[in-house]
């Protein structure tokens, strides 16, 4: 059972930024050839043009790291099909750059800190 009411889980859940993250961040200080653009297929975090190179900082909870995921313990019903399509949505998104002949860099959360 969630220990948070609706309004408070609402509020929490607004918090959570899909964009300059602190770990997108901190890559992003450590590789100045790499931009951020909008609109573009599969929303990559970065990418270097002049390279064919796109780079997806991904979650470890959100996309199911196999080192640090922990399954929700409330509204399962929810949340296991949410992140099984995130997983699935990756591995599509990273076939169609393959098949373009892009480089596909993904980056674990925890690999940044």
């Amino acid at each position: 059972m969630d220990n948070l009411t609706k309004e408070q889980r609402s509020f929490c859940m607004s918090r959570i930024r899909s964009r300059n993250t602190k770990p997108e961040l901190n890559h992003k200080s450590k590789n100045f050839n790499l931009e951020y653009q909008p609109n573009v297929f599969g929303k990559p975090d970065f990418i270097d043009w002049k390279n064919k190179k796109v780079v997806f900082i991904d979650g470890c909870f959100w996309h199911k790291c196999p080192i640090h995921f922990i399954a929700p313990k409330s509204n399962k019903r929810y949340w296991l099909p949410k992140l099984e399509r995130n997983v699935l949505r990756d591995k599509e998104i990273t076939l169609a750059y393959k098949n373009s002949f892009w480089k596909v860099v993904r980056i674990w959360e925890h690999g940044l800190k």
